[in-house]
């Protein structure tokens, strides 16, 4: 039976990755220190034969016993409200963690996928973004911490492939969403939802023109299990082209909940990408992979999760 390592496996995504392999037939082994997972996440998953949990800070010495097939290096803090909150954990799990996660793939022979991201490329001068775009990314603004992070990852995975003949895979994930984000992450989801649903404020950022292309977390899960799976070890974007900007977001949740809920306008904070979309040709051609759920429907799911955690 393959065993399968999932670093920040108690976080949103990692969470359900835990869940997939799960069913998948793996042995999972979650790893989280829970800066900003829940136990919560993987509470339905605690004595099930199959998956084992380990309290530990990847920026650590890692050590796990016997085989491991595959590694999934998903740790770090992903939303501004928490890079912005721990700038140097942030760093260091980009930096130390993907060291140590790597040293423990060459030792273990294992497969090795580093959770990247669409924040490589910065604020782009591309549009939509291709794989072989460089990024237009300022290092020493407050979102550096993050993005420069995720490219130290990337680079230290192609190392460790070029140089130890680690097998590697490279994911760049564009905004996701879904059940299990925090009610307080700060990312748009969720706190248009949690404010919709109180019928509170619903502020948005700048002009409400910047735009993001959202995927759910579903058909996410599905391209990371597919490049797991390929031969593929140069980066691939995986998010939904579909595109829409932040006014019409908050405009579409208000009326998804229903709420009296009234948006307000709030300074654009420093750094923040005007547009971002994913070109998704070669997760097409490499995967056959493309997103299937509608944003309506991934949506409605969502809301009913919030509406839940909220007790509504």
């Amino acid at each position: 039976m393959a065993r399968i390592l999932i670093t920040g496996g108690a976080g949103f995504l990692g969470s359900h990755l835990c869940d997939r392999f799960i069913n998948e037939g793996y042995d999972v082994i979650c790893m989280d220190n829970f800066i900003t997972g829940s136990p919560d996440n993987i509470a339905h998953l605690i004595g099930h034969p199959r998956f084992e949990f380990i309290q530990h800070d990847v920026t650590n010495y890692t050590y796990v016993a016997g085989d491991v097939n595959y590694i999934l290096h998903f740790a770090s803090p992903a939303s501004p409200i928490d890079y912005l909150k721990f700038p140097i954990q942030t760093l260091k799990v980009g930096s130390l963690g993907t060291h140590k996660a790597l040293g423990l793939a060459k030792a273990k022979n294992a497969r090795f996928l580093i959770a990247s991201t669409s924040e490589v490329y910065g604020d782009p001068l591309i549009h939509p973004q291709p794989e072989d775009y460089w990024g237009n990314v300022n290092p020493v603004g407050w979102r550096g911490v993050y993005d420069e992070a995720k490219r130290f990852a990337e680079a230290m995975t192609m190392a460790y492939h070029r140089y130890h003949g680690v097998d590697t895979r490279i994911i760049r994930i564009f905004n996701t969403y879904g059940p299990r984000m925090r009610i307080e992450d700060g990312r748009a989801i969720p706190a248009f939802m949690s404010q919709a649903i109180r019928n509170e404020p619903v502020p948005v950022f700048g002009d409400g023109s910047q735009t993001r292309s959202i995927c759910y977390v579903d058909d996410l899960v599905e391209g990371i299990f597919r490049l797991l799976m390929s031969k593929e070890n140069e980066p691939v974007n995986i998010g939904n082209p579909d595109e829409i900007s932040m006014l019409d977001l908050a405009k579409e949740i208000i009326e998804l909940t229903g709420s009296t809920s009234e948006i307000v306008f709030k300074d654009l904070p420093a750094d923040d990408p005007k547009i971002r979309q994913p070109d998704i040709t070669r997760a097409q051609k490499i995967l056959g992979w493309k997103p299937y759920v509608q944003r309506r429907e991934g949506l409605l799911k969502t809301l009913e999760y919030f509406r839940t955690k909220l007790n509504v």
